[in-house]
């Protein structure tokens, strides 16, 4: 079996996503170890405040930012390993008919777990990097000793091979899970569908209301990214411009920036994946007459609620969030800056939000009107 490079691009942003989760875990996890090995040095009680806060904060960011890139990488790499073994089902059909077991195929997939290991490579170096200007700006009010960034190889193992090694089992016991079907089955790349019958199902609608609501059912893990593009960008932008009293600039400029990035990549991505994955539905619509707004608001419009509805919980997430890092972590120190809900930001993110998404909606409208019939028919 053959995975072939073109197939290995389309895992960027698995690489994009690791990325992020390690340069985030490596930067608050190194400091934290650095900042303990200092705790006997540092004598002012304001000194003690500062480095319980800043230990917790860090425990803080790491479980719920890492974990959240770690559960949405574990997404992507299902949903790339699913979509590869149903647009691949004739080969490795005619490989199980040959007699190759499900596992002999299956431990091919390993190499998905590559985008992993480049990732978190990429976002380790990036850490270190920048690591001697966060930990200046973690101690810009002067209450630690002076430290340097110490490299500690433990760490450097557990956030880059021991993830890598994870997704790359996981790759395989899903393909070793999903090829369990009939070398038949997947020679006619027949995919097996849940049907479940509703009260709503037994009534009729209208064929455009229909097929608005079957294409959220049909692939409801790229309904996730959709969401999860939003609310990305609508937890980040916020935060980093609510935190400007809160933490410095260079920190709230690296949130938004690792916001904006998964938001964007997970919302092109899944909007690409819809558009391929309807491009018959498409076709035949236009042999009936439809107009280009017509398939637009039927394959792309759908996913518009599901945007703004991630967006209300990333606006949710990051105030809460921000609540428990003032009320809880950073309550004994006495000059942290009181927070409230920042209804500037939350109107300035919601309309960059809908102005940068409604341009890629129409971006793939556009692209959607120039697919060709004749060509897609002929497949």
């Amino acid at each position: 079996m053959v995975i072939g490079i073109k197939d290995l691009a389309k895992l960027f942003a698995i690489t994009i996503v690791s990325c992020c989760a390690v340069f985030v875990c490596s930067l608050f996890l190194n400091y934290n170890i650095d900042v303990v090995g200092i705790k006997d040095e540092i004598t002012t009680p304001q000194g003690m405040i500062m480095y319980d806060a800043q230990v917790a904060s860090g425990k803080v960011v790491v479980g719920v930012s890492g974990g959240c890139l770690v559960v949405t990488t574990v997404i992507m790499l299902i949903f790339y390993v699913k979509n590869y073994i149903d647009s691949h089902g004739k080969e490795l059909g005619i490989l199980k008919a040959l007699g190759y077991s499900r596992f002999h195929v299956a431990k091919h997939f390993w190499i998905f777990g590559m985008s992993v290991l480049i990732g978190s490579v990429l976002g380790y170096i990036g850490a270190f990097v920048y690591m001697p200007t966060f930990y200046e700006v973690q101690n810009n009010k002067g209450l630690f000793p002076q430290m340097s960034p110490q490299l500690h190889l433990l760490l450097a193992f557990s956030l880059i091979i021991l993830p890598t090694v994870f997704f790359m089992l996981l790759a395989v016991l899903y393909a070793f899970f999903k090829m369990k079907s009939p070398a038949i089955s997947l020679l006619k790349e027949v995919q097996k569908v849940k049907v479940k019958i509703s009260n709503d199902e037994k009534k009729e609608f209208p064929f455009l209301m229909d097929l608005r609501k079957n294409t959220l059912r049909s692939r409801r893990i790229l309904v996730f990214f959709v969401g999860f593009s939003a609310f990305c960008f609508s937890a980040m932008t916020q935060m980093s411009m609510s935190m400007d009293d809160l933490a410095s600039e260079s920190f709230s400029w690296m949130i938004i920036s690792i916001g904006l990035i998964l938001a964007f990549m997970t919302l092109l991505m899944s909007l690409t994946s819809v558009v391929k994955a309807n491009t018959k539905t498409i076709a035949m619509m236009k042999v009936f007459g439809y107009s280009e707004k017509e398939c637009s608001h039927s394959i792309l419009g759908c996913y518009r609620p599901v945007s703004y509805i991630g967006f209300a919980i990333g606006t949710a997430y990051q105030y809460f969030l921000l609540r428990i890092m003032v009320d809880v972590v950073f309550a004994d120190f006495e000059n942290m800056s009181e927070y409230g809900f920042d209804y500037k930001a939350l109107a300035i993110s919601l309309v960059t939000f809908v102005a940068a998404y409604e341009f890629i909606l129409y971006f793939y409208s556009r692209k959607i009107g120039k697919l060709p019939v004749k060509s897609i028919m002929l497949e």
